[in-house]
């Protein structure tokens, strides 16, 4: 019987949520909004579901994920091209947003601890509603893009050190000072121990057996979920909490060249259990304690709208970045994160906050990511528009935006080349000796894309999400030498449906007829072509009749 409540309440929920999902991309609004007003519909709204610990299980699972891919996002590299504006802006950003927003609280009637949590949740942004909206403007490598995409990275860092600290927390009615002092020196000495265990891991534990993996993407995509809830495990098994666990595994794994291909394959799992998360946050919040705080969660969200941005305008202006640049960056950090609702969570769960305080983060959650996501779409008219009424002056902002920064760097009128077989090869190389020098080579194996003359991707075609990052929309021609029959087949639908010129390898006569039938441009055959030639050069050295 419990598991076939079970099985109901998640059958609801996804229905549910695909429902809110369908009519929020109607509107451009952020799938995490869709989720937690999904969450109010189920559980405030009708009471059809209320959250169990089977559903609170999946929630862990999401959260655990979301933190892996984090990590997979923080390559040392990565960090070290952070640069000053990143570090400087987001280490000052959540140093006054976090004071300031702790006096609001207290100013309004919160108590010390509830002004603690509430403000740092206000504190940090959210990496996964952005990056999804600036991707979706493709301004993801425009100047601000990179600047935003290097706070968001520091701000994590500075999430897992919160998230340290708060596993160092005893639950209790009242703090004792010298347990609290003591879990958290255990907690972040124990966070440090299972950093430098990654660290060595990734040097000398990982390199081989996952560079073995990585040849069969179904092993490592296995491999790697298992590595993440092993050290979750060990975490656990030193009081730490799963999500430091989890990010640790995923720093361990960023340092390999197929990060990039392993986070587009988690991604899809991590946001189904990450759905049930925000739902069943939903489902939690209770509108006769936020009703009363209604005033109080308004006031909080126009700080995060407002408060946020005018910090960030300040701090970036004067460290001389144009006024266009600092604005743009500045608007892209007004709402809070996934990770305050973690936060909150968290803080209920060890008895430090109650459940209105996680209501009023919810409730503060929604207004900002929705607005925000409206300012990020469309800053450039918003900034027209406050630029006309001269509200930048006061910034004084400098002129570093060079010439072309601003424009956006993407993938455009390139070739892609997928499958580095022998052919694939031989291809790539004809292409940049005849002096084409935008190639970009796909193949599911490092190994193959080693020491080739042009750009290289790690990753399987038949993800839409490999395509898409390819630039397949923009490109001039695409080149399959792959002998995988249905690979073929929907890499030459997938060009067709754009209008794309694909050349594909007809590696096997009977191939012909469905690649025909797919209007592909220009069918390769290798063993006709290698025949005619063996033929003429027999005829030169005189073995054949001319």
């Amino acid at each position: 019987m419990l598991y076939t409540d079970y099985l109901r309440d998640l059958g609801l929920i996804l229905t549910i949520a695909v429902g809110f999902i369908y009519v929020a991309s109607r509107i451009r609004m952020p799938s995490i909004v869709a989720y937690l007003l999904a969450g109010l519909f189920l559980g405030p709204v009708t009471g059809w579901i209320s959250v169990s610990d089977a559903l609170d299980l999946m929630a862990e699972f999401g959260i655990a994920l979301l933190l892996f891919l984090v990590g997979l996002e923080l390559s040392f590299a990565r960090i070290r091209d952070v640069g000053p504006v990143a570090v400087v802006a987001g280490l000052g950003q959540v140093v006054f947003t976090a004071v300031i927003g702790f006096v609001v609280c207290m100013l309004i009637g919160f108590s010390v601890i509830e002004s603690i949590f509430l403000s740092m949740g206000l504190t940090f942004s959210s990496t996964v509603v952005v990056v999804k909206l600036l991707d979706q403007k493709r301004e993801l490598n425009a100047l601000y893009g990179r600047i935003a995409v290097g706070i968001f990275l520091v701000q994590d860092l500075v999430v897992i050190v919160a998230l340290t600290f708060l596993a160092g927390l005893t639950h209790g009615d009242e703090l004792v000072w010298r347990e609290v002092l003591g879990g958290l020196g255990w907690s972040f000495g124990g966070m440090f121990v299972l950093l430098i265990a990654m660290v060595l891991s990734a040097r000398y534990l990982l390199p081989k057996p996952f560079a073995w993996a990585a040849r069969q993407p179904d092993m490592l995509f296995v491999w790697s979920l298992g590595w993440c809830f092993l050290i979750v495990g060990l975490s656990y098994w030193m009081d730490l909490s799963v999500e430091i666990g989890a990010f640790l595994a995923g720093i361990s794994l960023a340092q390999f060249d197929f990060s990039d291909d392993l986070r587009r394959r988690v991604h899809p799992l991590m946001n189904f259990f990450l759905a049930v998360f925000f739902v069943s946050l939903g489902v939690r919040m209770n509108f006769g304690d936020v009703g009363a705080h209604f005033g109080a969660a308004m006031v909080l969200a126009l700080f995060v709208l407002i408060g946020n941005p005018f910090i960030f305008m300040v701090i970036i202006a004067r460290m001389g970045y144009s006024e266009r640049t600092a604005f743009k960056t500045s608007v892209t950090v007004a709402q809070i994160s996934e990770f305050s609702f973690i936060f909150a969570a968290m803080g209920v769960s060890t008895g430090l906050i109650d459940d209105p305080i996680l209501g009023i983060t919810a409730l503060v959650g929604i207004t900002t990511i929705a607005i925000s996501s409206y300012m990020i779409l469309y800053s450039d008219p918003l900034y027209d528009w406050v630029r006309k009424r001269k509200l930048l002056t006061l910034f004084r902002a400098g002129d570093k935006d060079p010439k072309g920064e601003e424009a956006v760097r993407e993938r455009k009128d390139h070739i892609i080349v997928v499958g580095i077989n022998a052919l694939g090869r031989a291809i790539v190389e004809r292409l940049h000796q005849d002096g084409q020098d935008q190639i970009l080579a796909i193949d599911i194996d490092p190994e193959k894309l080693r020491d080739l003359p042009c750009e290289t991707m790690l990753g399987n075609v038949e993800y839409l999400s490999v395509l898409e990052e390819a630039g397949l929309e923009r490109a001039r021609l695409v080149i399959s030498a792959l002998q995988i029959e249905d690979t073929n087949h929907l890499l030459a639908y997938q060009a067709r449906s754009r209008g794309i010129p694909c050349a594909i390898h007809a590696f096997d006569l009977s191939v012909i007829d469905d690649l025909v039938e797919l209007d592909v441009n220009y069918l390769m055959y290798p063993r006709v072509e290698g025949l005619k030639y063996q033929t003429e050069e027999l005829k030169r050295m005189g073995v054949l009749p001319q």
